[in-house]
């Protein structure tokens, strides 16, 4: 069996070959690829609506992130999940380090494809949307950044439950034991997903219910006239 740095130990990845490019230059070629798409996106949202306020500016650069991690990052760990094990490019490289804090994404768990291959479907072009309506002003920004928010905080709380089921309830922990892997990868780094997310979810309920609110009064004030 080819020896491996995953956890549950002894867990079977199949034709396993370790990374052959060091971290830093993984993380800086992703980082500056991600941050030039991300700055292109941008910067047509600013050249189209340049006067948009600072909470718009924001709300575009966090769905254009997630809709683009998604899409392309995510997905290809959909098309390729089956020989996640051997790929050295730049993308499998990055999946085999996060893997250290969630050895599924190398054995083609069931779950974890499951839950990704509906990401990369449906919450990745749906974010995206979500970017441009905001951009544009339009008014189902807000129906349609609460839909994606609420699937955010679902998904990430499944992700979350599945695996430490298994690790405390079942005794298989998919996770390495350094605080690098299961503190900053597995918990850290998904948590993000959770805490933005809520504050735009609360953000839009908060404007919808206004809006709701002011509609009725109006409607109140028409029938008594």
């Amino acid at each position: 069996m080819t020896s491996h740095p995953y956890y549950p130990l002894g867990v079977e990845i199949k034709d396993y070959q370790p990374n052959d490019r060091p971290l830093l230059e993984l993380v800086g070629y992703f980082s500056l690829g991600l941050a030039g798409i991300i700055g292109i996106i941008f910067a047509t949202a600013l050249y189209t609506r340049p006067s948009m306020p600072r909470g718009d500016r924001l709300s575009i650069l966090w769905f254009a992130l997630s809709g683009i991690l998604h899409c392309f990052f995510e997905g290809y760990f959909v098309v390729n999940h089956q020989r996640m094990g051997p790929s050295q490019d730049l993308l499998g490289q990055l999946w085999k380090e996060y893997a250290k804090s969630d050895s599924r994404y190398l054995i083609a768990d069931p779950f974890v494809v499951s839950i990704e291959a509906i990401t990369v479907v449906v919450w990745g072009p749906l974010s995206l949307l979500v970017a441009f309506l905001t951009t544009i002003q339009h008014p189902l920004k807000h129906p349609l950044r609460i839909i994606v928010c609420v699937a955010h905080l679902y998904g990430d709380s499944l992700y979350y439950a599945t695996s430490l089921f298994d690790h405390y309830v079942n005794g298989i922990p998919y996770s390495r034991p350094e605080a690098l892997y299961f503190w900053v990868y597995y918990v850290f780094m998904n948590f993000i997903w959770i805490v933005v997310p809520a504050g735009l979810l609360y953000s839009s309920v908060r404007t919808v219910s206004r809006a709701l609110q002011t509609f009725d009064q109006v409607s109140e004030q028409k029938k008594a006239d």
